[in-house]
């Protein structure tokens, strides 16, 4: 496995230290690492351990200098055959970002800060896992970045326990007691609060004696001197040292008789607090953050307030005077570290991030209407789980017609489209939504213009559906309509094949609880079913938006009044806007039957259908439930073409008559000669055969 690492620099720091030991980690067992950054002190550090260093100026946060970058990167990737991206910083993770898609690179973050609500900042958040440091930063990219929770991985830093070991001996008593503060130099560190500690303290402990170990970030070299200037003000220059960056942290430890971490803000976590604890050195920190998943107030350091001086500085007098404190504070520290922060866990943990990450597929597919193509669509589903058991599916389908595809064991989710308002704001907010869950694969079996552009802005960079015309050019891998009729499965197996799928058996299902079973048999029972005679379903309606699909209501009355004359049971199904048509059909029907119209909810009327012997609609989303239940069906075809909408092999008459205009695709006609021409001798006729 090769891994890319992307940091703003390698100066001295907690991140950059990090990004080294991972670097060794994964060369010591035998993976590839690679580091991108601006350059900085522990390159050699870096190299020596095996690792290769590009340099480029990820560092700026200009716009030319981010577009400039994500080529050279996406070169690299591709030169060097990375397999896992992992970006450590906001600008240099939008570059990192933006050239994975490029070349289709597993992209990984780590969130190393309690970022503030930008944009920059909603960048760590689109890694295809995002690691976390601290339980408050997992907190923090759920709630406020809505990372989803199945995406977040705990992993805590680690430190070396053989650079960091354990001092043996201790400090002699006649020694100056010697604390420290060991960080970048930033108001958020709270180094200030530090001082005016630091000036209680001295008065009831003179020897005692602070190191300010860091430096100022670049361009921001004026708070150094200004912590500086207070320090005289507060009359400590014979008291304070500000030694800079160390390289050796270890050695600065060594002096120390205390560390302390006055933060003042959200520390993600303060990887100086293991690296102390390692070596022995008890620490004071400021309740915050990630350290309290460190420290445990009185167990193994101690807690104070933040911007609290009064507080800091008796926690330092209470650590020199009672010396048993600090031993004890010390052991339960080093177990700690051992336990739970170690570089060997840390390494461990992250790599199986890696695995998990390369052995993981996200495929989503697209199907928003109808109800009827939604059935459709699932022998498409069972093909895509069979030649991708491990991947996790999603379907994303309009609200509603979710209930399709409730129990279906072939996907892992299912996403709702509102299909109400139809507006471009719901499109760009479903987008928004995809994109956070990063797919590896997008599906559109529904190929219109509004799914060409979610699967666009889903941000995945394998887009599949059809050239049709329809702002195909938004996928970047297409087949081109052909102008043979196709069955609507084999229509979406062609899109299929672009992924290796070869074939997609035509078989649909569908998966009713033994609730709808139940709800069912006891319907026909309490409607005096005579189980005896055959039970005849018939669709009495079609979608509202094709009303050219509908068969007349007088000759639905005739045909009606012939099956129970000839001693079948009769079952009109429909949806609550048949109601109306319900009441016309009472009128002109001398027969009796069992009415379902409105009553039913998707895999009720499944149900029902299930229990007939024959089943009869005309092209709607009834017809294809009953090749679902694998019920008979009289299919009644006007405006579209049954070779585009059948079920190949399923035990069916299609009746459809011959008129020039037809197959037209029309939803209003004057004429409406297609379904007309329909005689209730035809579909009677149909109905004896499939009862043989």
């Amino acid at each position: 496995m090769k891994v890319l690492q992307i940091l703003p620099e390698l100066k001295i720091g907690g991140v950059e230290r990090g990004t080294v030991d991972l670097a060794g980690e994964l060369i010591q067992r035998g993976h590839q690492a690679l580091v991108i950054s601006n350059g900085g002190g522990l390159v050699k550090q870096l190299e020596a351990r095996g690792a290769k260093h590009i340099q480029l100026p990820v560092h700026k946060k200009s716009l030319f200098s981010v577009l400039v970058n994500i080529p050279k990167v996406a070169k690299i990737l591709q030169q060097e055959h990375v397999d896992i991206v992992h970006a450590r910083s906001r600008v240099p993770a939008l570059i990192a970002f933006l050239a994975c898609r490029r070349t289709g690179t597993n992209f990984v973050t780590t969130c190393h800060g309690y970022y503030s609500r930008s944009f920059f900042s909603r960048i760590m958040g689109w890694g295809k896992e995002v690691i976390v440091s601290s339980g408050v930063i997992a907190r923090h990219m759920i709630r406020d970045f809505a990372v989803p929770h199945e995406r977040i991985r705990l992993i805590p830093r680690g430190v070396d326990l053989q650079e960091f070991s354990l001092r043996q001996k201790p400090k002699d008593a006649n020694q100056k007691f010697t604390i420290g503060v060991i960080g970048r130099l930033t108001p958020i560190k709270g180094h200030k609060y530090f001082l005016q500690a630091l000036a209680k303290v001295i008065r009831v402990l003179p020897r005692t004696r602070a190191l300010i170990v860091g430096e100022a970030s670049p361009g921001k070299e004026q708070y150094k001197e200004e912590l500086k200037i207070l320090a005289r003000r507060l009359s400590l220059e014979g008291y304070v040292e500000f030694t800079g960056w160390q390289k050796n942290v270890p050695q600065v430890l060594s002096r120390l008789d205390a560390l302390v971490l006055p933060t003042v803000t959200q520390e993600a976590f303060g990887r100086v607090l293991i690296e102390a604890g390692a070596c022995g050195v008890p620490v004071i920190a400021s309740r915050v953050g990630g350290i309290v998943d460190i420290i445990q107030d009185g167990v193994n350091g101690v807690l104070v307030e933040p911007k609290s001086p009064a507080d800091l500085a008796s926690a330092i007098i209470r650590l020199f005077k009672d010396p048993g404190l600090g031993r004890r504070f010390v052991q339960a520290a080093r177990k700690n570290v051992e336990q739970n922060f170690t570089l060997k866990q840390m390494a461990e943990r992250t790599i199986r991030v890696y695995e998990e990450v390369q052995a993981s597929l996200r495929i989503l597919v697209v199907k928003l209407s109808a109800l009827g193509d939604v059935i459709l669509a699932i022998p498409s589903l069972r093909a895509l789980r069979e030649n991708f058991p491990q991947a996790d599916i999603t379907v994303l389908v309009g609200a509603p017609h979710k209930s399709v595809l409730q129990n279906c064991p072939y996907i892992n989710q299912v996403l709702e489209f509102p299909m109400k308002n139809k507006t471009y704001r719901d499109v760009w907010e479903v987008a928004a939504l995809l994109r956070r869950l990063d797919f590896d694969i997008v599906i559109d079996l529904q190929n219109s213009r509004k799914s060409h552009i979610l699967s666009y802005l889903s941000a995945c960079n394998r887009r599949y559906g059809y050239d049709n015309g329809k702002f195909g050019f938004l996928l970047n891998k297409r087949i081109k309509e052909i102008k043979k009729p196709l069955s609507p499965i084999e229509h979406q197996a062609r899109s299929l094949r672009l992924l290796d799928i070869e074939s997609v058996k035509e078989d649909l299902e569908l998966w009713p609880k033994q609730a709808d079973e139940i709800w069912a048999e006891d319907f026909l029972n309490n409607h005096r079913r005579e189980k005896a005679n055959p039970l005849i379903g018939i669709n009495l309606g079609a979608s509202s938006s094709w009303p050219t699909k509908k068969w007349e209501i007088a000759k639905v009355a005739a045909l009606l009044d012939k099956m129970q004359e000839a001693g079948m049971q009769i079952l009109v199904t429909g949806e609550a806007k048949d109601r109306k048509p319900m009441q016309v059909l009472r009128k002109l029907c001398k027969s009796s039957f069992i009415n379902a119209v409105g009553e039913t909810q998707l895999l009720q009327l499944a149900c029902l259908i299930k229990r007939c012997h024959v089943y009869i609609s005309s092209d709607s989303a009834p017809l294809h439930i009953a090749y679902a239940m694998k019920t008979p069906v009289v299919a009644l075809f006007g405006p579209t073409d049954p070779r585009r909408h059948t079920l190949l092999g399923a035990r069916q008459v299609v009746i459809k008559k011959k008129i020039d205009c037809s197959p037209c695709y029309r939803r209003d006609c004057r004429k409406h000669s297609c379904m007309k021409e329909i005689t209730k001798e035809a579909v009677f006729g149909a109905v004896k055969i499939l009862l043989g």
